[in-house]
């Protein structure tokens, strides 16, 4: 539990998120974050660890003999522009890794789930007399990419720092602060992002038939991707196929020679993915050959999630310990999401059980006077130019939630 001295832990914290939040990273550029938590982590009296996995950061306390609890708190940013109106909103912008020039903002929360972390880790510092074990602070770089995680496992992280007994993880979204929501299994899908590049015959606007349109080719193949959910998987199969780019021309009388397109799929099932990616691959060959192509398109991997199947056992035990903390009310089994993370990487590697759950981070009197009149809070969600946390009670809950949690294995 938070102790009494919660109220100065959140004056510091408060303090601390909103320099994060003004100041985000993207994936394996989080060189300023990692320095911060490594001086906090140092100033705490915790061993840290900068440079794990290019840009993560460990922080250790080891506390007599018991378990060891990995706590995981995801670190980057997103290309977006904020448009929170926030007094610490961000105002970044950098260069991102196709060369052009991006905004950057923490739209998805991730500089919560740090501010989190070094709150609860204050709190089991000073409370080191009332448990035993080892907790791994693990902050852990590029989660949006999909690779930060492996990054981390594959530059040694079991070997250097010790192998837990089990990872535990939780993100803010947009329900009520002081809920929680944890489902055991499938708990959130695997995501397959793609670049295809289709290749076409440019020619001046006033002679399309010189050309062979790859605009028109892009847009038929946009299309023909929907019957991918619709009619080459079972209505039983939750998958989810996304256009979310489209990058073709220059000016408004070329038809260019090349449209690029990028994709993202979510499923949950092995033979699924297969099936849906293979269907992909269909669509944009034949599409192209219709079109008369010159030659076959190019379809790349951009980065890839597994999906995070969180343990049973783990869940009961965990999701025990918040509703006794919390209240039975405020502990929710969602069902599966078709989000994706990559924090089961960790689980796999060391072989640990995983509990990964959401935390709310809305304005809890938002709900109430929505179920007043009738109607749903109508909430950004994560990865919106909107999203952004309410600091409190978000920030206290989340500290107390990861208290509560590691307690529950260390003890």
């Amino acid at each position: 539990m938070v102790s009494s001295d919660s109220s100065t832990t959140a004056a510091w914290l408060a303090d601390f998120y909103r320099d994060l939040h003004a100041h985000p990273e993207l994936s394996f550029e989080e060189t300023r974050t990692a320095g911060r938590v490594a001086e906090k982590l140092v100033e705490l009296g915790i061993d840290a660890t900068a440079g794990v996995g290019r840009t993560g950061v460990v922080g250790m306390i080891r506390n007599g003999n018991g378990p060891t609890v990995l706590l995981r708190a995801d670190m980057d940013a997103l290309p977006v522009e904020e448009q929170t109106g926030l007094p610490y909103a961000s105002t970044v912008r950098t260069t991102g890794p196709d060369g052009d020039e991006v905004p950057v903002a923490h739209a998805c929360g991730h500089d919560m789930h740090v501010t989190c972390l070094l709150g609860a880790l204050e709190v089991l510092m000073r409370e080191k007399d009332s448990w035993q074990g080892t907790v791994m602070a693990v902050f852990q770089p590029a989660e949006e990419t999909g690779s930060g995680a492996q990054a981390m496992v594959d530059d040694g992280l079991f070997q250097r720092f010790g192998t837990p007994d089990v990872v535990l993880a939780q993100h803010v979204g947009p329900l009520p602060a002081g809920m929680f929501a944890v489902h055991p299994g499938f708990a959130l899908a695997g995501a397959d992002s793609l670049r295809v590049r289709l290749h076409g015959t440019g020619s001046h606007g006033s002679m399309p038939e010189r050309s062979v349109d790859p605009v028109v080719m892009a847009a038929a193949t946009v299309m023909r991707l929907q019957t991918v959910v619709s009619r080459t998987v079972a209505a039983s199969d939750t998958v989810v196929v996304t256009v979310g780019s489209i990058r073709a021309g220059t000016k408004a009388n070329i038809i260019p020679d090349h449209a690029e397109l990028q994709l993202n799929v979510r499923t949950y099932a092995p033979e699924v993915r297969t099936r849906v990616l293979d269907g992909i691959t269909r669509i944009v060959e034949a599409e192209a050959e219709a079109s008369n192509a010159p030659r076959k398109p190019e379809i790349s991997p951009i980065d890839s999630f597994p999906v995070t199947i969180n343990d049973a056992d783990a869940v009961a035990r965990t999701a025990a310990a918040l509703r006794a903390r919390f209240g039975d009310d405020k502990v929710v089994d969602p069902g599966p999401a078709p989000a994706s993370e990559d924090v089961g990487a960790f689980a796999t590697a060391s072989g640990a059980p995983l509990c990964f759950w959401f935390f709310g981070g809305a304005d809890p009197e938002i709900f109430t006077k929505a179920a007043a009149s009738g109607t749903a809070p109508d909430l950004p969600p994560n990865h919106s130019p909107h999203y952004a946390p309410v600091i409190e009670p978000t920030i206290t809950t989340g500290v107390a939630a990861l208290v509560t949690a590691a307690r529950e294995w260390l003890n």
